[in-house]
């Protein structure tokens, strides 16, 4: 997720950072290998990764996976403050960017590209949260959506690492382009060789290749 300034920093009480690490959890079974704009990975899980056990309670109950709903109600909370402070300065891309990620880590994605998308009229260079954008639009489905925002981005920051990452997932997973996976991976990894998710992308970029080479010619 983009970074933000130092006023939105979160408050989670204990309850509520119970259930965001049991969220990230499932994020980082579903949403596989998938990194943030401007941050570091999501998860770094395996792209098939083995079935958890289910996460347990200091108390040794297991801990319920949090509906839709409750998601929504935390980031409402926690986006009130921020939300009054939007209401007296509408365009501040700061507010915009740390509402947006709210309701980006509590899987509402389209309030998320809501936010994203205002703060991008001000700052459309802004390669990192375009990227964010890109990837909610993936996770609501729309595989061609986040492609054509993944290269939007890229025509801002070429290089940039997280956008080649993503942008490559999503050709590989989405549109079962592995050449295109392949392509940009190698970019990314040619460009940023001191990427500190280098090992990751080696990794997929070599199953990719594996698989690329076991498919059978196509006889015409």
């Amino acid at each position: 997720m983009t970074q933000t300034t130092g006023a939105l920093q979160r408050d989670w009480t204990s309850k509520q950072a119970l259930i965001l690490m049991t969220l990230c959890l499932l994020v980082g079974i579903t949403g596989g290998w998938f990194l943030r704009g401007g941050r570091t990975p999501v998860a770094t899980a395996s792209a098939k990764p083995a079935t958890p056990a289910s996460p347990v309670t200091t108390a040794g109950t297991v801990a319920q996976a949090p509906d839709p709903a409750s998601l929504k109600q935390m980031a409402d909370k926690q986006a009130s403050p921020l939300l009054a402070k939007l209401n007296a300065d509408p365009n501040n891309p700061d507010l915009l960017t740390g509402i947006g990620n709210l309701y980006y880590d509590a899987q509402q994605y389209p309030i998320a590209v809501d936010y994203y998308s205002r703060e991008l009229k001000s700052k459309p260079a802004d390669a990192a949260v375009r990227t964010d954008m890109a990837t909610a639009y993936w996770y609501m489905g729309n595989a061609d959506t986040a492609i054509a925002e993944f290269n939007k981005a890229l025509t801002y920051a070429p290089n940039n690492p997280n956008t080649l990452f993503n942008l490559g997932l999503v050709k590989w997973q989405g549109k079962h382009d592995a050449a295109g996976a392949i392509a940009d991976w190698k970019k990314l990894l040619a460009a940023n060789p001191n990427y500190e998710s280098k090992d990751e992308v080696e990794q997929m970029l070599a199953e990719v290749q594996k698989q690329a080479s076991a498919k059978p010619l196509t006889k015409r």
